[in-house]
């Protein structure tokens, strides 16, 4: 079972309520979401977001959307993801943040694709430990029993809060793999954390859904941006939120 959980919550500190802002009537996260569902290889598509009453337009929309949602910590989000992968039991997880409205499946799937190549020869395979895909296009896979051990061994925020760092900071602990680009795109800003994002993301969102509607991929986003070099500049000078260990 392949499992894709894609964490949210409205409480983002630099841009409140982000994954419901709407573009042409329709919140970020419905747009995420209808780009997940047309991966190939995914099986199980849930929202993680946290147990608190802020959500509810969060699990709403999971309900109109027909998608399941699971609710847990709000700060150790390791266990947010273990208990939801549990319940919907997965064998392989992929990892999405609802700041990614742009997500492409076909991404989605060349990371999935990777990590099941050849038996047993990945526990993690992600296109974000050295970037050449726009960031906003982030997809991590990796094994319950990956996930399992990070649970039961990670100590600190800094891993309990983001998942996924106790894994690729241990590659003596597990088989990491990394899938590139065939050219490097990783100057490109296409996640939503800042204002600035989202007014890229919605002069995108409005181009690519006219000429495409949701069928678009990275191809097409890469060429909209070279037709526009100054749509690029509107959040180039927005610094990413470091991942700090503690």
């Amino acid at each position: 079972m392949i499992v894709a959980i894609i964490q949210a919550r409205m409480g983002s500190t630099r841009l409140p309520g982000k994954v419901m802002k709407e573009v042409k009537g329709k919140p970020l996260l419905e747009y995420q979401i209808e780009r997940v569902k047309k991966s190939k290889l995914l099986n199980q598509i849930v929202v993680a977001t946290t147990s608190k009453e802020i959500e509810k337009p969060i699990v709403d929309l999971c309900k109109k959307l027909s998608v399941s949602c699971f609710r847990g910590p709000e700060d150790d989000v390791l266990t947010r993801y273990y208990e939801a992968a549990r319940q919907y039991e997965a064998e392989v997880v992929v990892r999405l943040t609802s700041d990614c409205p742009l997500i492409d499946p076909v991404v989605i799937d060349k990371m999935i694709g990777e990590f099941l190549s050849s038996p047993n020869k990945y526990d993690y395979v992600s296109n974000i430990i050295e970037r050449t895909y726009p960031r906003g296009l982030d997809v991590e896979v990796f094994s319950m029993k990956a996930l399992e051990q990070s649970f039961s061994e990670a100590i600190g925020s800094h891993y309990r809060e983001h998942v996924t760092p106790y894994i690729y900071h241990h590659p003596e602990k597990f088989n990491l793999g990394v899938v590139k680009h065939s050219q490097d795109l990783s100057r490109y800003r296409l996640t939503v954390d800042t204002e600035e994002d989202l007014l890229l993301i919605s002069l995108l969102i409005k181009n690519l859904y006219t000429q495409y509607n949701a069928g678009f991929t990275l191809k097409n986003i890469h060429s909209l941006l070279q037709s526009h070099p100054e749509w690029v500049q509107i959040n180039a000078h927005i610094e990413q939120k470091e991942i700090t260990k503690n």
